[in-house]
């Protein structure tokens, strides 16, 4: 093996091991205490140190997905109904479009997300309806996002309180679903595992073998 693929193949085990290191997936679960010091964290950003009764089930909401949080990465289910117009406050120089609202959200979130060892995996548009019972909601797009752990989503939400980009997310949206889910099979990104294994292969005989 000579020495520009000695220096390659040292490059690409840098480059995976940090990867696998931002990835992570395989920390120790959030305790109660942390949890609340993180939510009085979030409050203070958001300027309300005291909790209002409007914002108190969002708090709630985040006890709740700890309860089951084994310091696993794990994937959010979103459901989202778009307004017909955005409902910004009054004055807003943002306009009515709760697509642009959206896309201002998503901008502001992605590198956030990124951060925090999180990404999106899927984002669908709702084409039509097949099994729908009579009180099921109607919902626009389907989207699924990756965190590295519930922790992580919680200090997230930390950074974000006090940014004010919140203010997209619901002029744009007349209502939302939000859950966990833990994939029990996920072959998602099967085509890319055995490309990247091929590549891995082909790399090994070239250095090798020399051909």
């Amino acid at each position: 093996m000579n020495q520009g693929m000695i220096i390659f193949l040292a490059i690409e085990i840098v480059l995976f091991i940090v990867f696998i290191a931002w990835h992570g997936g395989g920390g120790k679960p959030v305790n109660s205490l942390e949890v609340e010091v993180l939510l009085l964290e979030m409050q203070r950003r958001a300027g309300r140190q005291d909790q209002h009764p409007s914002e108190a089930h969002i708090l709630n909401d985040f006890r709740e997905l700890v309860k089951s949080d084994d310091g696993h990465e794990y994937y959010m289910v979103n459901l989202l109904k778009f307004r017909k117009k955005a409902l910004y406050p009054a004055g807003s120089i943002y306009g009515d479009d709760p697509m642009a609202a959206n896309d201002r959200y998503n901008r502001a979130i992605i590198p956030l997300l990124f951060k925090h060892g999180g990404y999106p995996v899927f984002l669908s548009q709702v084409e039509g309806r097949f099994i729908h019972p009579g009180q099921a909601d109607d919902w626009d797009q389907v989207a699924m996002v990756r965190y590295r752990s519930r922790r992580d989503m919680l200090k997230m939400a930390v950074e974000i309180a006090g940014l004010g980009i919140d203010i997209h997310k619901w002029a744009a949206l007349e209502k939302t679903q939000v859950f966990p889910v833990k994939p029990v099979l996920h072959l998602a990104f099967l085509p890319v595992l055995v490309a990247a294994g091929l590549t891995i292969l082909s790399l090994i005989i070239w250095a090798f073998i020399g051909v």
